[in-house]
């Protein structure tokens, strides 16, 4: 049998779906990752936004057009959220949520031997399991890529009033700091992306984050941090950070707004000071460091010179990379009580955010030109090798490369830079 597990949103449900896909490859299916023909899917849905909620409804159709007698399970954060919608979509034997998704092989186990019983639609049940006491311990996820996400983390307790996902996944809990060290000093791919929902929190009986760094430092693959909150850029994790052997020195540290009157309504507890502070000391340690980050336009309280005070701090610091989206309000937060801003507002104010983030980004690229950096390959695209060097910057190589190796920085090209294969 050919089972597919197709995944919308976070790297965490991308790390988690290679688990499940492992597991079903032991179980003797043959798996993929894409939308083709198979007797079996498992969807794992995103709800971080009112779009991505849309686009994980439309997946179910997505499926039925590839085989109409697909049989889904569907899990993920949209599915926790509103596991009746995806209930009662033809197809659906099964639905789940976003935590101890490690059960759901079972749950493939006990029903798969039935698939023909239900092929005519109706869910045969709703499966929520509601214990986020302790962090769920998946299989090793099975690597499609030279890059492997591994995940140590799961949940959040920083309940931002935009964000609907602590609600969704949980409290935080924390894998065990030699589990997480085992598969990172076992992992075969060129780099691996340590990811969670909060690996800031990440808190194993005391030992932190800078604690697993130091269990990892002789690791031979490259090694690169998650998304952060800027609470966890200590001296103590930035010194860990310094002694690994090979450290991508790229921190993607979350800011969502310059302004201080809104980052106090987000419930975000640092101010616009306090993250150049942190950013500063990133840069002593690392001079090169690309520092990328989350923004939101059109928060319900922005004003205009809120909006502004976010553009002069994004100048201020140089992001290399900037992911903005506009806000989407999330049934159930608390900034959901608040009136939002007109369309047009969120629309003209994300525009401006995403040119300036193209400027940033050109600029920060433009510095490396001519420099040696190190490609890790992904993917072959019309003709180049493409992939991210250890500062996050997408490279082109002009030649066929299948593993890590060293580039010079030619000239811009595409989304990055263009490069050649250097001694």
């Amino acid at each position: 049998m050919r089972a597919v597990v197709f995944t919308l949103g976070c790297k965490v449900n991308d790390c988690e779906s290679a688990s499940l896909l492992r597991g079903l490859q032991e179980r003797g299916f043959e798996v993929s990752d894409e939308l083709v023909p198979a007797d079996l899917y498992i969807l794992n849905t995103c709800a971080v936004t009112g779009e991505a909620e849309k686009k994980s409804r439309q997946a179910i159709a997505r499926i039925r057009a590839v085989n109409p007698e697909a049989h889904i399970v569907v899990c993920g954060c949209a599915a926790e959220k509103t596991p009746e919608v995806f209930a009662k979509r033809r197809n659906v034997y099964l639905v789940t949520g976003a935590r101890q998704k490690s059960k759901i092989l079972t749950l493939v186990d006990e029903t798969v031997a039935n698939l023909q019983a239900n092929s005519e639609g109706g869910c045969a049940g709703i499966r929520l399991d509601e214990d986020d006491r302790a962090y769920d311990e998946m299989l090793p996820p099975k690597s499609l890529k030279t890059r492997a996400f591994i995940k140590i983390q799961d949940g959040c307790n920083h309940f931002c009033s935009y964000c609907i996902i602590p609600y969704l996944r949980g409290r935080s809990r924390s894998r065990a700091l030699e589990s997480a060290a085992a598969e990172i000093l076992q992992c075969r791919a060129e780099e691996a992306v340590i990811t969670g929902i909060d690996i800031s929190s990440y808190n194993d009986g005391g030992r932190d984050l800078s604690c697993l760094l130091s269990a990892i430092k002789d690791a031979d693959c490259r090694i690169r941090l998650g998304s952060l909150e800027v609470g966890a850029i200590t001296p103590a994790l930035l010194d860990a950070a310094a002694q690994v052997r090979d450290f991508a020195p790229h921190f993607h540290l979350s800011l969502q707004s310059g302004s201080d009157a809104v980052l106090k309504k987000m419930n975000r507890h640092y101010t616009g000071e306090e993250y150049c502070r942190r950013v500063e000391a990133i840069r002593e340690r690392f001079p090169d460091a690309a520092i990328t980050t989350d923004i939101i336009s059109g928060f319900p309280t922005e004003t205009e010179e809120d909006f502004e005070q976010t553009c002069a701090l994004v100048k201020r610091v140089g992001f290399s990379q900037i992911h903005c989206f506009s806000y989407s309000r999330r049934t159930g937060t608390v900034a959901a009580k608040f009136p939002e801003l007109p369309a047009q507002v969120k629309r003209q104010r994300l525009h401006a955010l995403l040119s300036l983030a193209a400027q940033m980004r050109r600029e920060y690229e433009e510095k490396f030109i001519g420099k040696v950096l190190h490609i890790v390959p992904e993917e072959q695209k019309d003709g180049y090798t493409v992939g991210y060097s250890e500062n996050y910057i997408r490279l082109y190589v002009k030649e066929e490369i299948g593993v890590k190796t060293r580039v010079r920085a030619l000239s811009p090209f595409a989304d990055g830079l263009l490069a050649c294969r250097t001694d």
